[in-house]
């Protein structure tokens, strides 16, 4: 996406170095003309000094010395005069026009933008955009997701803003604070993503968070071992330790790479990968309700069930044809990606 109201300043300083340009040449050719037509008698300064009065029609009364005397002295002036009083005009205006143009545009473009927020429901807000939220957001706009970005660093959210192909929803503010999660549409979010660099402003994120929005699924970033606890108690569904996931991604590449590559080729969301592993829950009002596994058609409908999420918490891996389906349950699958949204009605009944 590119930021309109970048385009629209880009396009102010190019009108403001023009205008700069012409006006400087002017000047130049101004002084360089009475320097001329003085033969030396007057300096470089007096020159440039004489031209810039007569450009900005100021006066003072003041001429060069001898001037009077010479007839070719005045008609410069008077050619720049006319030629020379519209270019300084123009120069003038194109800095107005920037400087009120540039503030109006940002004001319109946040009004517009928090309208768009206004009308979002069951989106995911970013809390953070660093080296982590910087690829949370990417991928969110791979999978077409609806989001919103929260930071301080205006500057970073432009930055990404023009990464990305359609308009990049944000806030400007801090997000451990109440108001700012209220302008990203906390109330009507799916879940939040804070992703914060210290478990401090997490750890007031998710608490922040929980209290305005209880249904919300909140995942928290943590730095500290130590942190996760804390963050689970103030209400995180979820705590991700980058350090902890980097160490044994590490491990893994080394041990087992075509493992990790495997499963890094079904799970990257927006890769262009046609297979992939997703999680489709049972509703009470299912079909497949108190059904076994071999009683479904869900190997002829493209899943194939690698394990089973039973409601009680517990994971049923590679589960037997005589797995007993219940309300609640989840099914992980090994599907097209293109059958994903059929399989997911039919489970729904």
């Amino acid at each position: 996406m590119k930021l309109i109201s970048f385009r629209s300043r880009r396009g102010g300083y190019g009108r403001l170095l023009s205008a700069a340009g012409v006006l400087g040449a002017v000047v130049l050719a101004g002084a360089t003309a009475y320097y001329a037509v003085g033969d030396g008698r007057w300096s470089w300064f007096d020159c440039f000094y004489m031209t810039i009065i007569t450009l900005s029609t100021v006066g003072f009364a003041e001429t060069l010395e001898g001037m009077n005397e010479m007839p070719n002295a005045r008609a410069v002036t008077v050619t720049l005069i006319i030629l020379g009083s519209g270019t300084l005009l123009y120069f003038i205006s194109s800095l107005t026009a920037l400087i009120v143009e540039g503030d109006l545009q940002g004001i319109l473009r946040r009004r517009s933008m928090q309208r768009a927020i206004g009308t979002l429901g069951e989106h995911i807000i970013v809390c953070g955009v660093g080296t982590t939220g910087r690829h949370i957001a990417i991928e969110l706009g791979a999978v077409g997701i609806p989001f919103v970005v929260v930071d301080k660093n205006k500057a970073l959210l432009e930055e990404i803003n023009e990464e990305f192909e359609e308009d990049l929803l944000y806030v400007v503010g801090d997000a451990t604070d109440d108001h700012v999660l209220e302008l990203a549409g906390v109330e009507r979010a799916r879940g939040v993503i804070s992703a914060l660099n210290d478990d401090k402003s997490n750890l007031f994120v998710t608490i922040s968070a929980r209290a305005l929005n209880p249904t919300a699924r909140i995942v928290a970033k943590s730095i500290e071992p130590s942190t996760e606890r804390k963050l689970r108690r103030a209400g995180a569904d979820a705590v991700v330790a980058p350090n902890y996931i980097g160490g044994v991604r590490l491990f893994s590449e080394m041990i087992s790479p075509k493992t990790v590559a495997f499963l890094d080729r079904i799970v990257q969301f927006g890769s262009g990968i046609s297979v992939g592993i997703e999680a489709i829950d049972i509703p009470a009002s299912s079909p497949l309700v108190g059904q076994r596994l071999a009683e479904t058609d869900l190997r002829e409908a493209g899943a194939l069930v690698v394990a089973v999420h039973l409601a009680g918490g517990d994971y049923v891996y590679n589960p037997g044809s005589e797995q007993l389906l219940q309300a609640g349950d989840s099914l992980i699958v090994l599907a097209e990606s293109d059958d994903v949204a059929a399989l997911r009605q039919s489970v729904a009944g």
